[in-house]
């Protein structure tokens, strides 16, 4: 499924970022932190009202030291090219200024849906103040007020409404759908052409599913594959070069139709602190992955320099336990044929059945080999596990009290589970439930 994207834009201290904290604090279901995971406090995901979309905060995005008016038009060209839909915030205590008018001249440039937000009408008798937001252009303006969380309701069913229909250009089951993320300059663009440079490898372009999308089709030995990659992520120009999460933004709507998704690092460079923030949206979005060590053949190495370096991956990236490592050379094509079998090992453990019975089986056995724990005298209960989902294998864990079940134990019975059927490449999920 693929989200719409809504951006809430506008000038400096309009409540960009009250709001978005305000919709992703008491309107959006977002998910929990785990350990290990960077996260990035202007991209966020949720629902409302069972439409599911992601929201960018533009006020988090810094252009460096540009002039003001630059700034504004920085923030603003990232929205316009990556919403669906628009929030356009305004002040309602200071009316409409020229900075406003400003914001309001470029997104008439846009064919995205913008929808007028007035802040910080606090109470009904400042309602009469929002009718001069109506030379803006944008039709109808909303009143709303971050502090108090009035009038969001009535805002975010205006922006569900603009929501776009994606087609979302379903492949066969038996097709196995990647992507390649990382920070910029680590070789993906590189290592794609690469991918559909191999003499085995069968590759046709169709048009994309999602704005500036091209999906690459290729078969190898026998298996087809389509390649995610968005025009964006080679897209050159001051504003995307000076803002490092812009490829997060970028990153996202290709994880979302993914299978497996190939985390790229720079093996010349090393890993740093962004390389995790967008490696935690795969693992977060549940999906197979690979991670690939791209530029090997530029650094110097001995017979430890592998192994040290995967040690690092190890340390570094806790929540990507289970991520088999692939080390390559996009530019000498140094083992770039290694990584179709591991993305195809990654995507049927992704999608991977274990019948009830042998699951209980290697449940009842870990139970026998360490005993569940106690909590003030209550000792935790297995009586059933069961497999409820794929794409991640998701596992229900009938309990009698799910209080009981602490995360170490829950880890415990996640690394038996995989001991005993594998699941390489791919995240698993465990929640415990009460027996009725």
């Amino acid at each position: 499924m693929v989200k719409p994207v809504v951006a809430i834009v506008g000038r400096p201290n309009v409540g960009k970022s009250t709001i978005f904290n305000r919709i992703v604090g008491e309107r959006i279901s977002i998910v929990e932190d785990i350990p290990g995971v960077t996260r990035d406090r202007i991209y966020s995901s949720g629902d409302w009202l069972n439409h599911e979309f992601n929201i960018i905060d533009t006020g988090g995005i810094e252009i460096g030291d540009e002039p003001f008016l630059e700034q504004i038009r920085g923030q603003a060209e990232i929205a316009i090219d990556e919403a669906d839909v628009i929030i356009f915030l305004t002040n309602g205590r200071e009316g409409v200024t020229a900075a406003d008018e400003e914001v309001a001249k470029l997104l008439y440039k846009t064919k995205k849906p913008v929808v007028l937000a007035v802040n910080k009408i606090d109470n009904p008798e400042m309602r009469s103040q929002i009718y001069d937001f109506y030379s803006l252009g944008f039709g109808e303006p909303f009143p709303i007020s971050g502090t108090h969380g009035l009038g969001l309701g009535d805002l975010l069913d205006e922006v569900a409404k603009n929501f776009p229909q994606h087609d979302l250009g379903e492949y066969d089951e038996e097709v196995i759908k990647f992507s390649l993320i990382g920070r910029p300059n680590v070789g993906k663009s590189s290592l794609v052409n690469a991918i559909l440079g191999e003499d085995r490898v069968i590759v046709s372009d169709v048009a994309g599913t999602t704005r500036d999308a091209i999906d690459s089709l290729c078969t190898v030995d026998g298996q087809d594959y389509v390649i995610i990659d968005t025009a964006g992520m080679r897209k050159r120009g001051k504003v995307y070069e000076s803002v490092e999460k812009y490829s997060v933004l970028r990153a996202l709507r290709a994880i979302e139709r993914s299978d497996v998704v190939l985390v790229v690092l720079d093996g010349e460079e090393g890993i740093i602190e962004q390389d995790k923030r967008i490696a935690g949206y795969a693992h977060e979005a549940g999906k197979a992955v690979v991670i690939v060590v791209n530029k090997w053949d530029a650094v110097e190495k001995d017979e430890k320099t592998m192994k040290n370096f995967e040690q690092k991956i190890r340390d570094h990236f806790l929540f990507l336990d289970y991520a088999p490592i692939i080390f390559l050379s996009a530019k000498t094509k140094k083992r770039v044929h290694t990584l179709f079998p591991m993305i195809q090992l990654a995507s049927e453990n992704h999608s991977m059945r274990v019948e009830t019975s042998v699951l209980n089986d290697v449940v009842m056995d870990s139970v026998a080999m360490n005993p569940t724990p106690t909590h003030q005298g209550k000792r935790l209960k297995i009586f059933y596990t069961t497999q409820v989902a794929i794409k991640p294998p998701t596992f229900v864990v009938f309990v009698n009290d799910p209080e009981l079940l602490h995360f170490s134990y829950e880890r415990f019975l996640e690394n038996r589970i995989r001991e005993a059927f594998g699941f390489i490449g791919t995240p698993i999920k465990i929640f415990a439930r009460q027996r009725s």
